[in-house]
């Protein structure tokens, strides 16, 4: 008589969106282990064709309201290499410490209010105030961080408004900048001690070698450009994506799952990044992770929990010297007319904080969208979910219940995934209406 043993998370708690977990055990092998993602879909994509050039980046922003920014930067590149259009340095540089901001108050989210009830043995951050409320003040105050630096890049903290094809339509002054230096730089040892904290924390000890793919740089830690890389030898430019990445339809997900042509599923985010840019981590960054003994490359996914700590403290490091490299601003702002729409195809991929985010538009001459390809990072870490589910559970299927549930549902929010961004899907068939 066959032992059929079932772990399900019916709504998974702690992440953006709507998710669920199905595990089914027999005679003590996994016969099926899914994330499967039932938020709706939202045709972002189908909805985009027909709408102006400019209009793109406002609209993608929507996407999520958790990772604005890096849509929106993702989609002003793919727009702007569609046109053919260069931005100066300090656009470039402006729309970097954007970025950085996003992934610091993401990142903070995550590690404080989400993450961390796991391992304190909280249902939640609010109980975590009774015990731990110095660590829910630190996690609000970081990403209230995160939040004012992009408000005063963007103009708006969420869905950012002043960032335009071309450039950006104001600037920040010069005492807004300064001021949020010094939040910054009193923020640094904030920093050190989240890398502490969560190096201190027991993580389940979990491993499976997958492939692990982010932006590379040699001169600075990746954010909003670089080599598409992994660390099994990827190394293309951005155009180059669809020819090595390819996605597949899941019949229990309304997120499409992604592959390396050839190979298999893989991931992205912050371990990803940290794996392969190491040697261009911020210098306290790259000495808090020495200390904690940080070496690359690591196969265990519980500790993307430990690199977005590292990445936190990096994200304040960068912001400062964007700061100084920044200070005193140009008077460069762009007006809509400043930019002649003309047919073309752009890609783009940028580091949205859960890891690569990528956007392709092709405009006709008239600068309207005739196509639309979004993949997000859940997107792309989806299929290896469900891998390292399988295999975890092969590991853990030995425990009461209600503890192996809990473990699985542990390790899908080490991936901090993004669920409200990975639903969008682009052909619709007619027997839906």
């Amino acid at each position: 008589m066959s032992i059929e043993k079932n772990i399900e998370v019916g709504y998974i708690s702690r992440v953006e969106g709507q998710g669920e977990i199905k595990i089914k055990i027999v005679d003590n092998a996994v016969e099926e282990a899914r994330f499967g993602i039932f938020e709706p879909p939202k045709f972002f994509e189908a909805f985009l064709i027909g709408r102006k050039y400019n209009e793109v980046h406002e609209l993608t922003s929507r996407i999520c309201g958790i990772c604005p920014v890096p849509h929106q930067i993702c989609a002003l590149r793919a727009i702007e290499n569609a046109l053919k259009l260069e931005v100066s340095e300090q656009t470039r540089k402006l729309r970097m410490l954007m970025n950085f901001a996003n992934h610091l108050q993401s990142h903070a989210l995550n590690l404080y209010l989400l993450a961390a009830p796991d391992y304190l043995n909280h249902e939640s951050a609010i109980s975590m105030v009774e015990t731990h409320s110095h660590l829910v003040k630190k996690g609000l105050m970081l990403k209230k961080l995160g939040n004012d630096l992009t408000e005063a890049i963007g103009g708006k903290a969420i869905h950012p408004v002043s960032a335009v094809v071309g450039g950006f339509t104001d600037l920040p002054s010069k005492t807004t900048l300064e001021n949020l230096k010094k939040r910054l730089k009193n923020a640094l040892k904030d920093g050190e001690e989240t890398v502490e904290f969560f190096a201190s924390v027991n993580m389940p000890d979990f491993e499976r070698k997958c492939e692990q793919i982010a932006l590379t740089r040699k001169d600075m830690y990746p954010i909003n450009d670089g080599v598409l890389s992994s660390t099994e030898g990827l190394n293309v430019n951005e155009q180059d994506y669809r020819k090595c990445i390819k996605e597949l339809q899941a019949d229990y997900s309304w997120a499409k799952h992604s592959i390396v042509v050839g190979r298999g599923s893989f991931m992205v985010g912050p371990l990803s990044r940290l794996n392969l840019n190491f040697n261009v981590l911020s210098d306290k960054a790259k000495a808090a992770a020495e200390k904690i003994g940080f070496k690359p490359i690591i196969y265990q996914p519980f500790k993307a929990l430990m690199a977005r700590a590292i990445e936190l403290l990096n994200c304040i490091e960068y912001s400062l010297i964007l700061i100084d490299e920044l200070i005193p601003l140009k008077n460069e702002v762009v007006a809509e007319g400043d930019v002649k729409p003309k047919a073309g195809v752009g890609c783009a991929i940028v580091e949205a904080p859960r890891g690569i985010l990528y956007h392709c538009y092709e405009l006709d001459d008239k600068g309207v969208v005739k196509k639309a390809d979004i993949v997000t990072p859940t997107a792309h870490n989806a299929k290896n979910i469900d891998e390292d589910l399988k295999a975890y559970a092969m590991q853990i299927h030995g425990l009461p219940l209600e503890e192996a549930t809990l473990k699985c549902e542990t390790l899908v929010r080490a991936y901090d995934p993004c669920i409200s961004c990975s639903v969008h899907i682009t052909r619709l068939k007619r027997s839906f209406f």
